[in-house]
């Protein structure tokens, strides 16, 4: 397999089961050991720009990522922390439309909330609908509501571990995060190695878009499949896998280093 190695790179990261171990307790996720030295190795170079891009919301997951210089992305990249701490969102039109969505869809997620043993997690750009407790009893109920919100007009709905995340406006989705990302990081694609690793049906959108422009796709774990990705067993693994593909990367001159945004 033949990747682009560009001279910078833009490495991009899932946070809940791929940097951080899937608990039971959302709360209680923590960056792994070996990620959180594996992201501060990676920052250290002034050739890459390291990024974690979650579905949590920004202040969710920018408190779970205590790592300097890191871009760090909420709502599956609708909202950016940038390396040097300042903020943007998606603007007033999103706004607007992301209220018009959430009347629309509130009666039927509310519906499904009452089904025994689901939780639903308010992102307020998306929403978690959680079923790991769920009764088995109501599980043909859940199914079809949950396909009936699927298949509402304007939403996206994304299965991961015991979850269906569903995104409230277009442009939502870690695929559009990403490109978001390398316009906001001043990288190119098609000029330097991009990579991205997740875990979930999300981040397979995204894994395939980079893979697709020539960057290197990371499939952590067993619940997607994406034709020409690494994959590895869990956090320590891609720990390894990022170390390694750090490794190969061709020599770098130190008077062409620098970009990215403030």
């Amino acid at each position: 397999m033949n990747y682009m190695l560009g001279e910078r790179s833009l490495w991009v990261f899932d946070f809940d089961g791929t940097l951080s171990s899937i608990v039971p307790d959302r709360n209680e996720a923590r960056l792994h050991r070996e990620c959180e030295r594996m992201l501060r190795f990676l920052a250290r170079s002034p050739w890459n720009r390291v990024a974690v891009l979650s579905s949590r919301t920004l202040d969710d997951i920018v408190s779970r990522v205590p790592i300097p210089g890191v871009f760090v992305g909420g709502a599956s990249g609708l909202e950016w922390r940038l390396s040097r701490g300042r903020r943007i969102g998606p603007g007033p039109v999103s706004e607007a439309l992301l209220a018009a969505r959430r009347r629309a869809v509130f009666p039927l997620i509310e519906e499904i909330a009452s089904i025994p043993g689901v939780e639903v997690e308010d992102k307020r750009w998306s929403g978690a609908i959680h079923y790991l407790n769920a009764s088995p009893r109501f599980f043909r109920r859940r199914v079809t509501l949950l396909q009936r919100l699927r298949n509402r007009k304007g939403i996206k709905g994304y299965r991961g571990p015991e979850v269906v995340e569903v995104q409230m406006v277009g442009g939502g989705g870690k695929s559009a995060g990403v490109r978001r990302l390398c316009r906001l990081a001043d990288r190119a694609p098609s000029r330097e190695r991009l990579v991205y690793a997740g875990d979930d049906e999300n981040d397979a959108v995204a894994i395939r878009w980079v893979v697709s422009n020539g960057g290197v796709g990371i499939v952590v774990g067993s619940r997607i499949t994406v034709p020409q990705a690494i994959h590895v067993e869990g956090p320590s693994g891609l720990a390894r896998a990022v170390r390694e593909l750090e490794e190969i990367a061709p020599e770098r001159s130190t008077a062409k280093a620098g970009g990215g945004a403030a």
